[in-house]
């Protein structure tokens, strides 16, 4: 599957169109609780650990999309966007939305 955040594929003809899909993930508290004892103990730099737990919330979405566009018969999404969102009492939740056009490409 070829995933693209751009509309079109420069040099690919996009055959059919199959309409929209999307794919989520959310990120409980208890992670996010676990994560900030972590970053507590990071002084500047990166929170690598945060940044692993959001890498994979985003593959999930991402995964979820791509099978959604498999059932349809697509071979390729194009203008892919991502979201990320708060949720919950006090934002103790993250959601990460994959959205995208399901095509068919030459």
């Amino acid at each position: 599957m070829l995933l693209s955040t751009t509309p079109t594929l420069e040099g690919r003809a996009i055959r059919q169109y199959l309409g929209v899909v999307s794919g989520e993930a959310i990120i409980g508290a208890n992670i996010f609780r676990d994560l900030f004892a972590a970053v507590r103990n990071v002084v500047g730099g990166r929170a690598g650990a945060y940044e692993n737990v959001l890498a994979d919330a985003r593959e999930t979405a991402l995964e979820e999309m791509t099978e959604a566009a498999t059932k349809l018969g697509a071979n390729a999404i194009v203008g892919i966007d991502l979201d990320y969102e708060t949720l919950g009492e006090g934002g103790s939740m993250l959601m990460v939305c994959a959205s995208g056009t399901a095509v068919v490409i030459e």
